[in-house]
């Protein structure tokens, strides 16, 4: 399978979790907390704003997905973001606490930076081989 195809298949993937994860945080933010027995935040906003977010990102994976060659910029701020909150997670899962809910999403985040990473290294092999 080559890296053009790889990467349509990753951004793709992630377009989609994200889509599902910011629709499930956007509109039943509650029933998540629910059903992992997470206390409620004090206010939706905190729960609704990064899953607009999310929303967000997933258009951008797709549009990755659609092009790998021609979006590649757009590749690095994609792996922030799962950097980002996968390191977080991380950092508070070592040294304090956070609920279990967050912790699956965490792990695939990461799977996700080695994908992503993947991606852009043979990305941009592939652009600097026919430039």
């Amino acid at each position: 399978m080559n890296s053009i195809k790889v990467s349509r298949i990753a951004f793709a993937a992630s377009g989609i979790y994200d889509l599902f994860l910011g629709i499930v945080f956007l509109l039943f933010p509650l029933f998540a907390f629910d059903l992992f027995n997470v206390t409620h935040p004090n206010h939706l906003a905190y729960v609704q704003f990064p899953a607009s977010l999310l929303l967000i990102f997933a258009i951008m994976y797709f549009n990755i997905a659609k092009d790998p060659v021609g979006k590649i910029s757009f590749m690095p701020y994609g792996i922030l973001l799962k950097v980002a909150y996968s390191g977080i997670v991380f950092w508070y899962w070592l040294f304090s606490e956070i609920p279990d809910m967050w912790k699956p999403f965490a792990i695939i985040d990461l799977l996700f930076i080695v994908a992503f990473g993947w991606c852009y290294s043979e990305i941009r092999s592939l652009k600097s081989s026919v430039s």
